[in-house]
């Protein structure tokens, strides 16, 4: 054996064996590097994806992940005067509310309930005997109401808090207002009217920004707070002279339909809406009540039959003092015989059989048409909640004594609002206007603005208006209507006297009661009026409106004229 062969051999053999080792490691290697850049690569294209294709919706999934979202209503909005003052608002307040299954000693919860909140304790237990979870026991709860509750143990009583809608003039202009409701809705009036505007709007809110526009509209009124003031103590001061038991007065102005003052008596607190025991004194009488206007329709005859020229002015009758139709016989107020009349001293005088003699002239079918075109059919549109009106199917009869008692007044029914409308015609010229509660909405940014709605066309011509203008200023300068005069002004006006039907008081018999509608309505400055005002009383203490709504009516001109500062028609002698 050679041994140095043997030597290269195995040498050979060892430097064989460290190349191969050498070149799998670099294989491996090489192969991990590149398995590490397409690894990586893959990485970074799905990142690119995600972070840039896809930035937007995986933003969103992830905002949607950590962000909840709510159903949020909108605060009501609020109620202004005119001028500012606020008529209904909101404010954070404690209600009290029971579970009526954990209530054990239920009799005794009804006591202390009752003692706490002063309500009658059968009608809180009749709460806690119902098969549920929730029965609210009072809204809006005062500090003291609110301590006292909470001195006492009573399992199953609770104390929540809310938003209420609160009303700081308390009872004025309530039956304008309305209220809103525990089913949380406005229940007549403006609140009533108007609840789409008032009520916040439901939106959804991210629960890290519940801020929004979704706030109900604010309302401002065409209603002067101190006008209305005024009639309101007028109405109360009435209650307690008069012994009244009801009353409606209205001020607008005749040549827009703008109302300044809607006063009701009875009145009622809307805060406390849910103690008024009897649901008619929610009613506004202005708009929701019919009744006879008697005599103060009689320039509405007369101006009718001006109009078609079948009389003037100077027009004389002859007045016996009763006129009969059928077996009916009309007699004048007190059975007065009045000789020779012109027609203006039909009105001055209010002489019925004479309004009598003018329906005659007219015609029976112009009298209607006249009716009709003073919109005396059909509602005004005054935006009120629960506005009626009659079609008058017993006068529409066309029965011969009906359109005769109808001349006067009587047999013939309205709202006290439709009697204001036909009467700004006469006051403006001819025209019909629709009576207006708005002034403007504040709906965000935006306002809208009323804009006053006058027909296009002549009930009257302006001729007419101006004579039967003329003729009430004479019933107040020498008529009736004396004790409306207010030295320096032109006042045009009429009273109404009427019968209350029977039918009127609710009672199935034909026929007219002792009760009487008094009433006085009339415009200034006459010639170039600016105010139209309306007193209506129901059953005062005396015999005609002489002695009843024309010293109110008068009372609230002056202070009208004093608080407009209205400069005179002419120097007072």
């Amino acid at each position: 054996m050679n041994p140095v062969r043997h030597y290269r051999s195995a040498d050979g053999v060892k430097r064989n064996k460290n190349v191969m080792s050498n070149g799998v490691k670099k294989w491996r290697i090489n192969l991990i590097f590149i398995l590490i850049i397409l690894f990586g690569a893959a990485i970074i294209s799905r990142l690119v994806y995600y972070q840039i294709v896809k930035q937007e919706l995986y933003k969103a999934l992830a905002q949607g992940q950590q962000r909840s979202f709510q159903i949020i209503k909108g605060e009501r909005g609020k109620i202004f005067f005119n001028g500012g003052e606020i008529l209904a608002t909101n404010i954070k307040g404690k209600y009290v509310f029971i579970s009526p299954e954990e209530i054990k000693e239920k009799e005794k919860t009804a006591r202390e309930l009752s003692q706490i909140f002063n309500l009658e304790q059968g009608l809180i237990l009749e709460k806690i005997e119902r098969d549920s979870l929730f029965e609210k026991i009072k809204s809006n709860l005062t500090e003291q109401e609110e301590q006292s509750l909470k001195e006492i143990d009573l399992p199953g009583v609770y104390l929540g808090e809310t938003v209420f809608r609160q009303y700081p003039q308390a009872t004025m202009a309530s039956q304008i207002i309305g209220f809103f409701s525990g089913e949380e809705k406005g229940q007549y009036g403006i609140e009533g009217y108007y609840d789409d505007f008032l009520q916040g709007k439901e939106k959804i809110f991210l629960s890290e920004n519940s801020q929004g526009s979704n706030k109900g509209a604010d309302i401002f009124l065409t209603i002067d707070y101190n006008i209305q003031f005024m009639a309101e103590k007028l109405l109360a001061e009435a209650k307690e002279n008069l012994d009244i038991e009801a009353g409606q007065i209205i001020v607008l102005d005749p040549n827009t339909g703008r109302i300044l003052a809607l006063a009701h008596f009875p009145d009622f607190d809307p805060n406390y809406y849910s103690e008024v025991d009897d649901f008619q004194i929610f009613q506004n009488g202005a708009v929701q009540k019919l009744f006879e206007p008697g005599s103060a329709f009689k320039p509405i005859t007369m101006a009718s039959a001006l109009d078609q020229g079948k009389i003037t002015p100077q027009t004389t009758y002859i007045d016996s003092g009763k006129v009969k139709i059928g077996k009916y016989v009309i007699e004048n107020y007190n059975e007065r015989v009045f000789g020779e009349q012109t027609m203006i001293e039909i009105l001055e005088k209010s002489i019925n059989t004479g309004a009598v003699f003018v329906e005659k002239q007219l015609g029976h079918d112009l009298f209607l048409q006249y009716i009709e075109d003073f919109d005396l059919f059909k509602p005004t549109g005054i935006d009120l909640q629960g506005e009626v009106f009659s079609e008058n199917r017993e006068f529409r009869k066309g029965y011969e004594i009906n359109f005769a008692t109808a001349s006067f007044g009587q047999g013939i029914e309205m709202t006290p609002i439709q009697l204001v409308k036909a009467f700004c015609a006469i006051a403006n010229g001819g025209k019909l206007v629709k009576p207006y509660l708005v002034e403007k909405i504040l709906q965000g940014n935006e306002i809208i603005e009323t804009q006053a709605e006058i027909s296009s066309n002549q009930v009257i011509s302006s001729k007419t208006s101006s004579q039967i203008t003329a003729m009430i200023v004479s019933v107040v300068e020498n008529g009736f209507g004396k004790g409306a005069r207010i030295p320096g002004y032109y006042i045009a006006g009429k009273t109404g006297t009427a019968q209350v039907s029977w039918s009127s008081l609710g009672i199935d018999k034909e026929g007219y009661s002792d009760e009487t509608w008094q009433s006085f309505i009339g415009f200034f400055p006459a010639f170039e009026p600016e105010f139209l005002i309306l007193v209506k009383l129901d059953n005062p203490e005396t015999r005609t409106a002489e002695y009843s709504a024309v010293p109110i009516f008068k009372e609230l001109a002056k202070y009208i004229i004093y608080y407009y500062q209205i400069p005179p028609d002419y120097e007072p002698r």
